[in-house]
This record gives structure tokens, C-alpha cells and sequence, in this order.
């Protein structure tokens, strides 16, 4: 069990870290000057850190016992098996993806396990994470595999049909306190307009970088510049020349616009980040996101490929480009 740690010396009692616990971990215990916040639900702490982010005075901490990560392994757990296949599949989208578009960061395999599923041989992490700190994670080479014991986010893990979700949440209260929305209407609507898979329905979330994906992916994330965004839609829309409608507000942008939007419509969706994936990991201002379901990559492939022959290279080498007199 997590333990939360208050120290007295710094706590002044103003209660944002009761108001802001997204599942209710603390009870305000005394009157007046000499309330304190106390854990009195510590068993239902998440790890997400929004108490310690948002404590004025830096009085709260988090911290995660080094066994607790040990009693996540799985004992006795049937391995699925990976399709060689597939896997050569993946390493040649990702090595397409890589060498036409620049890619800094590697495009991510994302799989969302359903119950009753045997799980991949990939590592559970050591510490709590959130869904969108898993995703940057892969980009940067690392495997993860969370069952929901190992998520940090209530809001995220509860959009991937890990867990149910919070009423803090689900009543779009706690939206409001964060001041990300101007009304409790306005939240309501948000929270009752974004898609979400039936509660316990997802077994565990699974990331890799795409050249190391172990199961066939649901949905592929590419973390890119604008311009490298560019080529992916139009690669997208190479054969038929369709306008795209995306569907993006700034809100659980990588649980909802790059993964689960993608993998329910079957279609490619683009995302500015959020509020979340922005506070909470180390994704660059310069970035946003796209999920691309895994039936749509073949048509992306082959899309890139035929603008890599000549569009591409014309439109980085700046022919338009008046010249210097």
C-alpha cells in the first residue's frame, strides 16, 4: 500500500489536498486554525501525486514501499506467445515511419489486454506510472505493461476500462477545481461526451516501441513535430483525398484522442496533448500526437511511401523558396 507522508512543520490546513483527491483519501480533522489533513483512506491512494502537485506548501509526499513493485509480479501467469509475422510487420512500419518522416522519438505499439487474456512476458514497472508517462516511456525505448495496480491516473485508467470511475470525476467536480473548464455544465458535458470502455473490461495496458511490439498493436502512436504530422494525414488520405474530421479538446488526450478514439472508430485521429501528459511527463512543447488503429497502417505505408518519391523531398528542399538576390 502506498504511504502518504504530511509533514506538520510545512501543513497550514488550507485542505487542497482533500479537495483535489480525486478518490477522497483525506478527512480535514480539528476546527478552525488547527485543522489538519488527515489519510484516512490511504488504502484508495492512487499515486497520481495531485495532492503533492497542488499542496501550496510542499507538505505532502507519496512514496511507493520497494516491495510493493515485487508483489505486482505475476506467479504462474501463461504467457501469450508473439506471431513472427506480425513482429516483422511492426519492425518494417517502424523503420518506414523513422527514415521518411525523421522521427526523433519511436513510434509506439499500444494494446489495450481484455480480461481473460493471457498477458505478454514484459516487465510490470517499479513505481506507479501514469498512462500518458507509459506512452513517452516507449518512445524512448522501455516496454510496460500495467494492470490497473500499476496505473497512477483514476481519470485515464478508468477511460481504458481498467477500473470504474471516481465520483469526483464522474460529477466533473474536480475539473472545475482545477479550473480547466468555466462551469460544473461544462463538465458534466466533457466528461459525458468523451468515450469510455466498460469498466474491468481492459486486463492491462501494454506499450512498446513499435519495432518491439510482442502482441499485434490496436493502436500505433506517433509523437511528432507539425510538419512530420503533415505527411502522416496526407499519407492517410493519399488514395482518396479526404478531408479529415479529428476529434480534439485538450482533454485526456493520450487515454482518449491517440488511443482510445483511434481504436474504436478505426480511424486516425490526432491530439494536442493535455493537461495531464503536459504536468506529468516530459513530452516537448513542440509536439503533438497521433494514434493510427493498426488496419489503417498498411494504407499509410504505402501512402508515405509514394510521397517520399518526389513530395517530400521537394518540400524540404524549399524549392519555392525565393531566392536570396
Amino acid at each position: 500500500m502506498l504511504q502518504i507522508e504530511i509533514d506538520a512543520s510545512r501543513c497550514n490546513g488550507c485542505a487542497t489536498c482533500a479537495d483535489f483527491c480525486p478518490v477522497s483519501v483525506f478527512d480535514m480533522q480539528g476546527t478552525g486554525k488547527q485543522s489538519r489533513p488527515v489519510a484516512t483512506r490511504q488504502e484508495l491512494c492512487w499515486g497520481c501525486d495531485t495532492c503533492v502537485g497542488q499542496c501550496p506548501t510542499g507538505a505532502l509526499r507519496v512514496v511507493q514501499p520497494f516491495d510493493e513493485a515485487a508483489a505486482r509480479a505475476d506467479n504462474n501467469v501463461t504467457h501469450s506467445q508473439p506471431d513472427p509475422e506480425e513482429q516483422r510487420q511492426c519492425r518494417e512500419w517502424c523503420a518506414l515511419l523513422e527514415s521518411v518522416l525523421r522521427l526523433r522519438w519511436k513510434p509506439v505499439a499500444i494494446s489495450l489486454i481484455p480480461q481473460g487474456v493471457p498477458l505478454p512476458d514484459v516487465p510490470k514497472p517499479r513505481t506507479k506510472l501514469r498512462y500518458c508517462q507509459s506512452l513517452m516511456a516507449a518512445r524512448r525505448g522501455k516496454s510496460i505493461l500495467m494492470t490497473a495496480d500499476c496505473h497512477a491516473c483514476p481519470d485515464g485508467t478508468s477511460i481504458l476500462g481498467l477500473t470504474e470511475i471516481p465520483p469526483k470525476l464522474a460529477s466533473g467536480e474536480l475539473y472545475i477545481r482545477f479550473g480547466k473548464l468555466a462551469s460544473i455544465e461544462a463538465a458534466r458535458q466533457m466528461v459525458a461526451e468523451r468515450p469510455q470502455m466498460p469498466p474491468r473490461s481492459t486486463q492491462a495496458t501494454l506499450v512498446t516501441p513499435l519495432d518491439k511490439a510482442v502482441v499485434r498493436p490496436d493502436v500505433i502512436a506517433v509523437i511528432a513535430q507539425p510538419e512530420q504530422m503533415m505527411w502522416l494525414c496526407m499519407a492517410a488520405s493519399f488514395y482518396t483525398g479526404k478531408k479529415f474530421d479529428f476529434k480534439l479538446n485538450g482533454y485526456n488526450a493520450q487515454c482518449v484522442e491517440t488511443t482510445l478514439l483511434p481504436h474504436q472508430k478505426q480511424q486516425v485521429n490526432i491530439s494536442l496533448g493535455c493537461y495531464g501528459c503536459r504536468a506529468s511527463s516530459d513530452v516537448g512543447d513542440d509536439l503533438m500526437f497521433m494514434g493510427i488503429p493498426y488496419s489503417q497502417m498498411p494504407l499509410i505505408a504505402t501512402g508515405l511511401v509514394a510521397l517520399n518519391r518526389k513530395a517530400i523531398s521537394d518540400s524540404r528542399s524549399k524549392i519555392y523558396l525565393p531566392p536570396q538576390l
